[in-house]
């Protein structure tokens, strides 16, 4: 079993970064697959980043070149996110799942993870 802690949400202006970050307990990420996905009031959630079991990276068009997803450590997952915008509030998850994946055809659906995280919000003013 896995349990996963968002951190790092909070309130900033256009412009700004924020560094979210996302503690395992239970397991640790050797080669697992794991995302961050964000879901704005009255929208379904949305994949936004995502590291497979290789390492790759994937991200969605609306964030890349502004966010960095990367793993720190075996139990540490994280989300650079620089340049914020005002569409970018949400409210922000980490999920993970302990089997082998890969994103080279893309961002991973929300049915491929099997753990996720409370949430941590995220607000962008203008």
């Amino acid at each position: 079993q896995v349990q996963l802690v968002e951190s790092g949400g909070g309130s900033v202006q256009a412009g700004g970064s924020l560094r979210l970050s996302c503690v395992a307990s239970g397991a640790t990420y050797s080669r697992p697959c794991m995302g961050w996905f964000r879901q704005a009031p009255g929208k379904e959630r949305e994949g936004v980043a995502a590291m497979d079991s290789s390492g790759r990276t994937r991200y969605a068009d609306s964030v890349k070149g502004r966010f960095t997803i990367s793993k720190d450590n075996a139990k540490t997952l994280s989300l650079q996110m620089n340049s914020l915008k005002p569409e970018d509030t949400a409210m922000y998850y980490c999920a993970a799942d302990l089997s082998v994946c890969t994103v080279v055809f893309g961002l991973l659906p929300e049915d491929r993870f099997n753990y996720w995280g409370q949430g941590t919000q995220v607000t962008v003013s203008s």
